[in-house]
């Protein structure tokens, strides 16, 4: 996961609709079943789906109040921790 990444689809949720980023998550999520998909690409698909994910949560602790400066760095702790306890 990359915070710019995550930092850029949340700039556009501003600006647009979250919907969109349901429905490329649904779309990739549904493409990545596609036997004609290599297994690099399969790679980069999950690193978008991550960082769409991680904004998609990222969004909704701005929505229960946080800051989004605070709302990133717990988010980033989270994964850090999940990451050094798998």
């Amino acid at each position: 996961m990359r915070l710019p990444v995550i930092k850029h689809i949340n700039e556009f949720v501003k600006t647009h609709d979250e919907d969109f980023v349901h429905e490329t998550i649904q779309f990739l999520e549904d493409l990545a079943d596609s036997s004609a998909i290599k297994e690099q690409e399969l790679d980069v698909m999950g690193e978008l789906l991550s960082n769409m994910y991680g904004a998609l949560e990222v969004r909704k602790m701005v929505a229960d109040g946080k800051s989004e400066k605070d709302a990133m760095n717990a988010f980033m702790k989270r994964v850090v921790g999940s990451i050094e306890k798998g």
